[in-house]
């Protein structure tokens, strides 16, 4: 998108598609990650909901903003599922966070370089994700219109969202008590050197690449990009969000920072309660339509995925594939060739008068062919049919009479023609 910067400036419909898309899929996935079990796919939706801030910072023209976060979360995302992969493969490839727990002092490389990632994540301030998607928020802010103002709102609740999903990530893995099996807890073992050394490499870029390389990919000035990005005049902004008042440049900050806590709190003291919560009548109706994403899987197999399938099944498989295509191709020409020449191979009784009997139908047919072809020709000869038409209007349209005219001169033409089929043949 950044790429065709030139096209998406010049369809200011498109960037608000784009800009509402991306601030609602933001929003939607943080919502969707917050009461998933997977380890791996907690991280996943946190991909999604971080790719909406990406596609909508694209919406408000701040391409290069909506770059500079891809490249930042590129490292803490590493970070994150490899960290997952270490844990998983520590607890006997065991994904499920609830039979997971008391890893801290198991694993503590691991806690560690998951804790890191996390808190990129979240926008923790002075980490790498900070400095990439706080700016998001405040250049959609600072667009100061009604799809800037929506967008800056859901990035903000997924700001929250975000930081919740990623300490109840981190408390249901590492902080509470021991869940999985006793078999599993005891071989817990934190990762090999191999493993290791690249989660090791990818936590130093998770902290520090946001804060050396802002001013290289965002800062006012700077030549980094050239060219490559084209902007109007009238849609950078960026230099209205470092004017932005500070409480709506802070609020993201401190609604992460409320979400990491209240995940905490919530899971630390109040779990019994939260199960109980979970559980009653209200609770099993969020828990559910949360869990199942929104049920856009349920849509998209019972509304378009199914529809699809029966339409190939039923029409392009059986109708037209194995139907109509099947018959005028392999399977019906070399059937159709097979009958005939079985039904030919008959014929070849080795009688003479049988051989006889062909020979004269087939001069028979001969004579007639060449006579209709002979006929047919006097029959379309233009003078003739420009006679017909004189006939039929100078005849008050007597179709009949204009008829029998030019069925006597077609008589006619053919009897000047060599129709006579032996002549012919001399000839």
């Amino acid at each position: 998108m950044t790429r065709c910067s030139p096209i998406f400036e010049y369809a200011p419909t498109t960037l608000f598609i784009v800009t509402i898309v991306g601030s609602v899929t933001a929003f939607f996935a943080a919502t969707a990650g917050l009461l998933q079990n997977d380890l791996k796919r907690v991280i996943a939706y946190s991909t999604c909901s971080q790719l909406g801030y990406m596609i909508f910072a694209c919406g408000v023209s701040n391409y290069s903003v909506g770059v500079f976060h891809l490249a930042n979360h590129a490292f803490f995302k590493a970070l994150l599922f490899l960290g997952a992969g270490s844990v998983i493969h520590a607890v006997a490839d065991e994904q499920d966070m609830r039979r997971m727990g008391g890893l801290k002092r198991l694993i503590p490389f691991s806690f560690a370089v998951i804790i890191i990632g996390s808190f990129a994540l979240m926008g923790f301030p002075f980490l790498t994700g900070f400095y990439s998607k706080d700016v998001i928020l405040e250049v959609a802010f600072a667009k100061y219109t009604t799809a800037g103002h929506f967008s800056y709102c859901l990035g903000t609740f997924a700001a929250f969202f975000t930081a919740f999903y990623s300490m109840r990530l981190a408390f249901l893995t590492f902080l509470s008590e021991p869940n999985g099996f006793k078999s599993v807890v005891f071989g817990a073992h934190d990762s090999s050197l191999k493993m290791a050394l690249p989660l090791f490499l990818l936590s130093f870029p998770s902290i520090f690449v946001g804060y050396l390389s802002r001013d290289l990919f965002i800062g006012l000035g700077t030549g980094f990009w050239n060219n490559a990005i084209f902007n109007f005049p009238t849609n950078l902004n960026i230099l209205d969000a470092e004017f932005a008042p500070q409480l709506f440049k802070l609020l993201p900050v401190f609604l992460s920072l409320f979400g990491a806590s209240v995940a905490l709190f919530i899971y630390t003291f109040f779990s019994k309660d939260l199960y109980l919560l979970k559980v009653s009548f209200i609770g099993r109706k969020v828990y559910t339509f949360l869990s199942r994403k929104w049920f856009f899987d349920r849509f998209y197999n019972e509304f378009i995925n199914q529809v699809f399938l029966e339409f190939g099944y039923h029409v392009t498989y059986k109708a037209i594939d194995r139907g109509f295509i099947e018959m005028l191709g392999p399977y019906g020409l070399s059937k159709t060739v097979l009958m005939k020449s079985r039904t030919l191979s008959n014929l070849q009784t080795g009688s003479i008068y049988d051989y006889s009997l062909w020979m004269f139908i087939g001069f028979i047919f001969s004579l007639l062919t060449v006579e209709l072809v002979f006929f047919l020709y006097s029959l379309l000869d233009p003078s003739l049919i420009f006679l017909f038409l004189i006939s039929f209007f100078n005849q008050e349209k007597d179709f009949c009479l204009s008829l029998r005219v030019w069925l006597f001169y077609a008589f006619q033409i053919k009897a000047v023609l060599p129709s006579r089929v032996g002549n012919y043949v001399l000839v």
